[in-house]
């Protein structure tokens, strides 16, 4: 039949595999019965056609992008309503190749790729349905950019909202949890006095473009625009490209799911797990903290291994090598460090940047990213510098306890986060780094060792004792920026640092 440009839709359901190992022959049936009772029927409705039944998945063709997508929120809404199933959706539009009964080609591909990063209950859309879509009748927003298997670079992906559904953007959800979120609705009265400090501003019920709009952004006071978001479920290419080219933000989504999103954000209290992660008992009856407090930044070339590196920073204030869906991300050259923006919503040095914008790092630069703030401290010796911000991530110690820091320390002790794989090095050419590299050589294991440095509180002295030979630990003094490597014991004070490989670790009071 030739080539044609379709618009390329897998759906999946989530879990199958363990409902499989679950269910008897007859279940089994009655599951894959009830996926395509559910499927087909809306695939005809809106143009399109079924493929391929792999019984859990579905690949369906459609002529029309606009459709496709209106298929797609029928069905999450569908499955929403009326299910026990749960599933997920991909797709993107480009030229497909029909065999037979089946269809290749790069767009069918893609799908299948952006199928495996949709979570459950999502509907996620490439950049080629994105342009041939009639973007005024879909409700959608970014969904981050991400790296598909077997395809170069990494691209951004969209998100095709559903009627009873509601993402919060970071500095929203961040607001709401922290009572910072001041909701504006159109007909009621505005009172400036009783806003907190900092607030993030949602506008509600207002019509994009309206007089009514202008008046009541008006009434406020003068405040970054970057903390202004207009709630809203249908909006126009032209009205979305003028609210949010003034550094403004959206939040896609009905009256009735917006709301029920903020009140969910209220009730959720921040839980930080994993391998990566500190058991939280700071602040309960000790003398002082240990917080991992910010991403340290080696120079680079480093020793003819390293050419350059990333890393990603994660929703929760974790830094890792790397990240599926990074808030930002540092790139570290030779030329120095730059944040890359990687979702909506980042605010470096009080403007809102757009997605894939690179912003070089100088010393004092601010970064407000999901909800918490960062500064870049400008360091010497073998580190550029530091990017430093609060985390959960801590460890309350008691006078008299000796706390461990390392990759793998003694109990009681901070560990370390450690990156996992080598995706995050750019590498020098040559055969030391060609050894590094066969070797598993990472940052985080070369520069910090499993024991790396201990503190203790000695009376009403704290001090900071290295503990290994090779990797170095460094003291940076409150409000300082010259590093000094440790030796021997060294006295120090709450508020002092200590930058231990890539992680700055701060000595705190429990009660900040």
């Amino acid at each position: 039949m030739g080539t044609r440009t379709f618009t390329v839709v897998f759906t999946d359901m989530e879990a199958y595999t363990a409902a499989v190992a679950r269910a008897d022959r007859e279940g089994l049936r009655r599951l894959i019965s009830q996926h395509a009772e559910l499927v087909s029927p809306v695939v005809r409705q809106y143009g399109g056609r079924v493929v391929k039944n792999l019984g859990d998945s579905f690949m369906c063709l459609f002529e029309s992008a606009t459709d496709a997508v209106r298929a797609s929120l029928a069905l999450q809404e569908r499955v929403e309503s009326d299910s026990s199933i749960r599933i997920r959706i991909g797709m993107t539009t480009g030229d497909v190749e029909e065999i037979g009964d089946d269809a290749f080609g790069d767009a069918v591909n893609q799908a299948s790729r952006i199928l495996n990063k949709a979570p459950a209950g999502e509907i996620w859309l490439g950049p080629g349905t994105m342009v041939c879509m009639n973007a005024a009748e879909i409700p959608w927003e970014s969904a981050g950019r991400f790296e598909l298997k077997g395809l170069p670079g990494a691209i951004e992906l969209y998100r095709a909202v559903p009627e009873g559904r509601c993402w919060l953007p970071q500095p929203v959800y961040a607001a709401a949890k922290s009572g910072r979120l001041v909701r504006i609705r159109r007909g009621e009265p505005i009172d400036t006095r009783r806003m907190p400090s900092n607030p993030v501003l949602l506008f509600e019920g207002f019509t994009p473009g309206s007089g009514d709009l202008t008046e009541a952004m008006g009434r406020l006071p003068v405040l970054d625009p970057s903390n202004f978001f207009l709630a809203t479920h249908h909006i126009s290419p032209v009205d979305r490209f003028m609210w949010t080219d003034a550094n403004r933000g959206l939040v896609i989504g009905t009256p009735l799911a917006v709301d029920r999103a903020i009140v969910d954000a209220k009730r959720i209290t921040s839980q930080v797990s994993g391998t990566n992660t500190i058991l939280l008992d700071g602040g309960s009856g000790a003398d002082f903290d240990l917080v991992i407090a910010g991403l340290a930044l080696p120079a680079v070339p480093l020793a003819d291994v390293v050419q350059s590196y990333t890393y990603d920073l994660m929703a929760d204030g974790r830094w890792t090598s790397h990240a599926e869906q990074p808030v930002i991300r540092i790139d570290v050259t030779p030329d120095g460090p730059h944040v890359v923006v990687t979702t909506a919503g980042v605010v470096v040095d009080g403007r809102r940047r757009g997605l894939n914008e690179v912003v070089p790092l100088r010393h004092g630069s601010r970064i407000e990213a999901a909800g918490r703030q960062h500064t870049y401290v400008k360091l010497a010796d073998s580190y550029f510098g530091a990017v430093l911000g609060s985390t959960d991530m801590r460890l309350g110690v008691l006078a008299g306890d000796t706390a461990e820091v390392g990759r793998d320390p003694s109990h009681p002790g901070l560990k370390l986060p450690e990156g996992r794989g080598q995706s995050n090095i750019r590498w020098c050419s040559g055969p030391k780094a060609a050894r590094a590299r066969a070797g598993g050589f990472t940052l985080d294991r070369a520069l910090a060792g499993r024991r790396q440095a201990s503190v203790a509180l000695d009376g009403s002295t704290l001090r900071l004792q290295p503990l290994h030979d090779r990797c170095a630990t460094y003291l940076l003094e409150q409000g300082g920026s010259r590093l000094q490597r440790i030796t021997g014991a060294t006295t120090v004070s709450i508020g002092d640092a200590m930058v231990v490989g890539t992680t700055v670790v701060m000595i705190s009071d429990p009660e900040d």
